[in-house]
């Protein structure tokens, strides 16, 4: 299925519960954080405080490093504002959809295939994900996440920290087939699954 099969209607159900589920979800209320550091200085994201993207060019710019060249290119962009209007900032071709670095710690845009876009609306109704439809996730900047075991988290437990993992792709809605990967994330430089035993599970995959 591709996003461009949609009713405009379902798109901006699909994109407003992706983008919600994975950068509004995981916005700390507060919380000590590190001091920034630029991406790619040492291979490894960008955490603490970082300046957001704010212009449409810089949003795009940001969304679109998400995801390799060959799929950025004709990925559609979309943007969301604190009041939950939705934006379409380029329109795409692919059936990929990018969103560019939202306000969760460190540098983390992101870009999901349409089959992403519905595993992620299931997870901000926390429902299960539709059945048989496996989904790839790009995440190319890296990202940051409160638990890799409980998938609303927005904070870690007390004495736990961020996870973050560098740049990395996403096989989604992998139900239980991930036999032989770690299932916690104390080393986020090789594959892992996040959220184990729930419906969201997922695969990391480190890519550099």
């Amino acid at each position: 299925m591709s996003l461009r099969t949609l009713s405009a209607s379902s798109a901006v159900a699909l994109v407003t519960a992706c983008t919600t589920a994975f950068v509004l979800a995981q916005t700390p209320a507060s919380k000590p954080i590190a001091p920034s550091k630029a991406a790619g200085q040492s291979g490894k994201p960008a955490v603490g405080p970082v300046k957001l993207p704010s212009t449409d060019a810089e949003k795009i710019k940001s969304a679109l490093a998400a995801a390799p060249a060959a799929i950025a290119a004709d990925a559609t962009v979309i943007d969301m504002n604190e009041k939950m209007e939705m934006r379409t900032l380029k329109k795409g071709t692919n059936g990929f959809t990018c969103m560019p670095d939202g306000p969760s710690p460190g540098v983390d845009p992101m870009c999901l295939d349409a089959n992403g876009m519905e595993w992620a609306a299931a997870l901000m109704k926390h429902q299960p994900p539709p059945a048989g439809k496996m989904a790839i996730g790009y995440m190319l900047m890296g990202g940051s996440d409160a638990s890799n075991s409980d998938p609303f988290a927005t904070t870690p437990n007390a004495g736990n920290a961020w996870v973050d993992t560098g740049p990395h792709i996403m096989v989604l809605n992998i139900a239980d087939h991930f036999a032989g990967y770690p299932t916690v994330a104390t080393n986020t430089n090789v594959p892992y699954v996040m959220f184990p035993g729930t419906p969201y599970a997922h695969l990391m995959i480190p890519v550099k």
